[in-house]
């Protein structure tokens, strides 16, 4: 949908993840699972800007990449995703949400404990790139409540809502694309 809107898209597998070959051992702290992002975010042409869109955990994705590559983005979108601040460790929310601190700590994994460890977010880099964000009404894994709290304390350029679930890709694929979609237009 958003290719027949004249957009380039290009969807990456963070490391053992879909298509990704590396295994859950050899991924031990964020920033290994966060490779893909920041390989291809280096391999841009120095002037091209990107429109990043991250779900889930995959926000925590965008703000490491907005971080290091803030000059290269011109929009970020969080899908029912986690929205870090400046103020705390990135895994501040995280450490809040015992549900996800379960999917953290599955075999092979010390995301937490790397994200304990990473350095705060800063105003300069992660809080100069322009924020939208998609609240899946539905989502029974990143609550409507936790992540509107997110919004709340975060400058969010707009917020728009859908009636969907975690899976907003699956269960409304052509509601999410409208709000890609108009943030791309009005923001990017």
């Amino acid at each position: 949908m958003l290719e027949a809107a004249g957009h380039s898209v290009t969807a990456l597998d963070m490391s053992a993840s879909g298509v990704n070959t590396k295994t859950l051992e050899e991924v031990v702290t964020f920033d290994r699972y966060n490779e893909p992002l920041i390989k291809f975010m280096a391999n841009l042409a120095e002037n091209e800007k990107v429109v990043l869109v991250g779900h889930s955990l995959g926000g925590l994705n965008l703000a490491f990449a907005m971080e290091k590559f803030p000059e290269k983005i011109s929009l970020a979108v969080f899908v029912t995703a986690f929205l870090p601040d400046t103020e705390h460790q990135p895994s501040y929310m995280l450490e809040k949400d015992l549900s996800l601190q379960t999917l953290l700590k599955r075999s092979g994994s010390l995301f937490l404990e790397s994200l304990a460890k990473a350095n705060k977010f800063t105003k300069e880099k992660f809080g100069s790139v322009v924020r939208d964000y998609v609240v899946c009404t539905q989502d029974l894994l990143v609550l409507p409540s936790l992540q509107r709290f997110m919004i709340e304390h975060k400058e969010v350029k707009e917020v728009m809502e859908i009636p969907a679930d975690h899976m907003a890709i699956v269960s409304r694929p052509k509601e999410l694309c409208q709000c890609l979609l108009e943030f791309a237009r009005k923001h990017a």
